[in-house]
This record gives C-alpha cells, sequence and structure tokens, in this order.
C-alpha cells in the first residue's frame, strides 16, 4: 500500500494536527517508558523545523468519555517541555501560535464522540486546522476521530514513524528472508486465532508460547494446574496446528513450565514438565527445556517474527528468565548479522528494554493489536485513510 506521507510537504505556517501515541506508563506522575515519545520525534522535529504549527492530539489510558484527570497527558508535556492545551477542542491557542511552535492538545479520549468516531467530534476536532498528519501506528487499527473522522475535513498524511513500520512491516510480510520463524505469545488463543493462522501461512517455524501455550498444551493432553488458560479453546488449538501442519509450518508448544504454589511474584519458582505439574500449581514461565529448545529454533532463523512474553516477565528476576533469554538469543543473532529481528507489543518491549537488548533488534515496531492484525491481513482504519 502507497501513503500520502509528510515527505516534499510545505507545511511552512501551517496549522498541522499530528496524532501520535502516547498511551505510555506513567507511575507517580512520572512517565516509566518513554520508548513510543522517542520514536514520534522524527516526525514532529520535521515538521517543526520545516515552520509548521503543530498541535499533538493523543490518548492515554481509558478514560471512557469522561474527564478523569487520572489519565492527563500533563506528565507527557512535562516530559517534551510543550505546553499542554486542557481541552482538545480549544481552538483560542490557534491565533498565538508560530512557526515551529508545538503543543499537546489534553486526552481526546476525554470525549465520548472519539472512540465513537463521531463526526460532529471530529468536525469540532479538525476545526481551525490546514491538515492532519497521523503518526501513530499503534491506534491505527482503530476507527476512531483522531485517526479516521478527522481525514473526511483535512487534506491527511502519515508521518515518519508510520511510514516506517508500514514498510518494515510490509517487507517482512512479502519477501523474508527465509527460514522465517514466528513467536506468539500471551494470555488468549481466543483474540490470536487470526494471527496464529495467518503466521501458519507465512512462517515456517511457529512458536506458541505463554498461556497461550498452556492452552495448546492442554489441547494435546497435558496436565495445567491452576493456572491461566482457555478450556473452551481446544478444539481451535488443535485446528490451528492441523493448519499449520497442512501449510507446511512447524509448530513448537511448551514442554515444561516455570511453576509456583501461588500467582504471585513472590512465589517460590520450579521447573516442571507437564507429568510433573499438579492440581495447585500456578504457571508463570517458560521452563528450561522448553527454552533451551526455543533458542536453538531461534538461531536456525534468517528472519524472527515476536509478539507476547513467554511469562511473567515483568516480575523480575525469578518468573522473566523464559522471555529474557529469548530476548538475548534474537539480539545475539541480529547483532551478529544471521537475522532480521522484527519485536511488537508493549511488554514485549518492555522485555528488550529490561534486559538490554532493544537497540540490538532490527526493528521494534510501537504497535501492539496493530502489529499484528497487520500481520493478520486486516484493514486497518487509519491506514486506509492515508492511501494514495
Amino acid at each position: 500500500m502507497k501513503l500520502r506521507t509528510i515527505d516534499n510537504l510545505d507545511v511552512r505556517g501551517k496549522y498541522v494536527l499530528l496524532r501520535d501515541d502516547f498511551n505510555v506508563q506513567i507511575v507517580d506522575g512520572k512517565i516509566t517508558d518513554a520508548f513510543r515519545i522517542e520514536q514520534s520525534m522524527p516526525t514532529i522535529n520535521a515538521l517543526k523545523n520545516a515552520g509548521a504549527r503543530i498541535a499533538i492530539v493523543a490518548h492515554l489510558g481509558r478514560p471512557k468519555g469522561t474527564r478523569n484527570m487520572e489519565y492527563t497527558l500533563k506528565p507527557v508535556a512535562e516530559y517534551m517541555g510543550v505546553p499542554l492545551i486542557p481541552d482538545c477542542l480549544d481552538k483560542s491557542f490557534l491565533s498565538d501560535m508560530k512557526d515551529g511552535d508545538v503543543v499537546l492538545l489534553e486526552n481526546v479520549r476525554f470525549y465520548s464522540g472519539e472512540e465513537e468516531n463521531d463526526s460532529e467530534f471530529a468536525k469540532k476536532l479538525a476545526d481551525g486546522f490546514d491538515l492532519f498528519v497521523n503518526d501513530a501506528f499503534a491506534v491505527s487499527h482503530r476507527a476512531h476521530a483522531s485517526t479516521v473522522g478527522v481525514t473526511e475535513f483535512l487534506p491527511s498524511y502519515a508521518g515518519k514513524l508510520l511510514a516506517s513500520e508500514i514498510e518494515q512491516l510490509s517487507a517482512v510480510m512479502e519477501n523474508p528472508a527465509r527460514p522465517l520463524v514466528a513467536i506468539v505469545a500471551g494470555s488468549k488463543v481466543s483474540t490470536k486465532i487470526g494471527v496464529l493462522k495467518a503466521l501458519a501461512r507465512l512462517a515456517d517455524k511457529l512458536i506458541i508460547g505463554g498461556a497461550l501455550g498452556t492452552t495448546f498444551d492442554y489441547a494435546t493432553g497435558a496436565h495445567v494446574g491452576n493456572s491461566l488458560y482457555e478450556p473452551d479453546q481446544k478444539d481451535t488449538a488443535l485446528e490451528i496446528m492441523e493448519y499449520a501442519r497442512a501449510n507446511n509450518c512447524e509448530v513448537f508448544i511448551p514442554l515444561d513450565k516455570g511453576v509456583g504454589p501461588e500467582f504471585s511474584r513472590d512465589a517460590t519458582r520450579v521447573d516442571k514438565t507437564f507429568d510433573e505439574i499438579t492440581d495447585d500449581d500456578v504457571i508463570l514461565d517458560a521452563g528450561a527445556l522448553t527454552t533451551a529448545r526455543d533458542v536453538d529454533v531461534i538461531k536456525s532463523a534468517a528472519t524472527v517474527i515476536w509478539n507476547g512474553t513467554v511469562g511473567m516477565a515483568e516480575w523480575m528476576p525469578t518468573w522473566s528468565v523464559g522471555s529474557f533469554a529469548l530476548a538475548r538469543a534474537i539480539a545475539e543473532e541480529t547483532r551478529n548479522g544471521k537475522m532480521k529481528s522484527i519485536v511488537g507489543g508493549g511488554d514485549t518491549v518492555a522485555a528488550l528494554e529490561a534486559c538490554g537488548v532493544k537497540d540490538d533488534i532490527s526493528y521494534v515496531s510501537t504497535g501492539g493489536g496493530a502489529f499484528l492484525e497487520f500481520i493478520e491481513g486486516r484493514d486497518l482504519p487509519g491506514i486506509s485513510a492515508l492511501a494514495e
């Protein structure tokens, strides 16, 4: 898909409504992971240096259409060093802007019209601007007012980050270096049926981990204890494995798991094979046998796509072992020029950051749901609206 981009666009003196994804983690009023903000800066700086007058529209969390200040973007404005406009529909600041000025509008999800993609709300949001730039790949699978609605009222373009995301993911989908290994983990089979089937068609090898993998193990007759899994997805899991075989894709599900007596960061870890797991055991990570096998599979790859940690990676160091081992193996092979690696999803990117290997990955996507839906081949409304 060819997109309209900001390349060679004359924006001097123009009022630009820029959609960014600043849905970042904030603890005690401080940003703990600025990855998405930093990835957005090339577009912001390009527009700023070209003399645009920029108002950034973004969201944080799920305030459900109410002005809940728990979800204020004030910490983001402070981090960026730009003024925060208290109401995203306020236009009074426009007359005071000069070329190169940047402001951040308060959380667009304070209005219910945002997620409803209400046309009147979108029109009010677009009012006063000359053009719209979408640089928020991570929310472009949502048909919201600030991703799709405003494109009905303004000439619309893709920012540098969004264009790069589409270019990188398209290259992997259309002509990957092989063998291609896909790693999909997370919690629910029911939300990833489409992407699992898409990757079964595309990949040479498919590693299924996390609670997702636990469901697949359960489907094949394994005992999974008192753990997170979806018993009602047994037939779906078996169907996906058969679908993969029919498409010559080798599937790898967990061989063992790291378990504890309770769902707790402080639980004592024991690695057990499935015939050793008891009714009271709670699965919290991939086991040592699984991790060693998965690392070997990774080392056989020329391309790796990874979404989803294989355990409670944020509960370091006890329950991050499996995810960190995969991250380090992918980073090492990429660093040594043996593979191209594409990683997406907030928890997965956080794992890369936590074990210090994010900069070694070929491409780190800002998208989670959008990343998966793009791989699945779904239409992303926010992207389609920018097509030439």
